[in-house]
């Protein structure tokens, strides 16, 4: 199964395409601050189009929107997880969203884990050297692996 994990931001959305414990890309999408937001959302969606033709995944899993006291960027992520999900839906593909501290858990056995954490044990868990660069693609490594955890769960039932 391949799992296409993102961590969605309008600046920068990070890109994971995981299979069998390998990543198979990793990366980002970044969006100028200079273009306006429509603009950006299409470059978003047509970059991560791109990847689900390339790598055709089974499924893609998303960061959950987190909103904690700075709304306009809760905003600015929600609009490009809509524009990671209407790439998905455009290419007829699922997706699943999971939670910050879902993701958190499932890669560093602790639903409150900083974002250092995180990172050392998805390198761990991938048997890298070092920590996927940059963050957003650590995380979206993350959510790919929260993802995969989750599916193997679902099967020992």
């Amino acid at each position: 199964m391949f799992v296409l994990g993102i961590d969605p931001g309008l600046t920068t959305t990070g890109y994971a395409v995981v299979r069998n414990g390998e990543i198979a890309a990793l990366g980002v999408i970044r969006t100028s601050k200079e273009d306006p937001v429509p603009v950006r959302l299409a470059e978003i969606r047509k970059d991560l189009a791109g990847l689900i033709n390339e790598f055709n995944p089974s499924v893609m899993a998303i960061e959950q929107v987190f909103v904690n006291r700075n709304l306009q960027t809760a905003t600015s992520v929600v609009r490009a997880s809509g524009a990671a999900m209407i790439a998905a839906a455009d290419a007829g593909i699922p997706v699943v969203e999971y939670s910050p501290s879902a993701v958190k858990s499932a890669v560093a056995g602790y639903g409150r884990a900083p974002k250092e954490q995180v990172q050392k044990m998805v390198a761990a868990r991938m048997g890298l050297s070092e920590s996927p660069s940059p963050p957003d693609a650590a995380d979206a490594v993350a959510i790919a692996l929260c993802h995969l955890q989750q599916q193997t769960i679902r099967s020992l039932r």
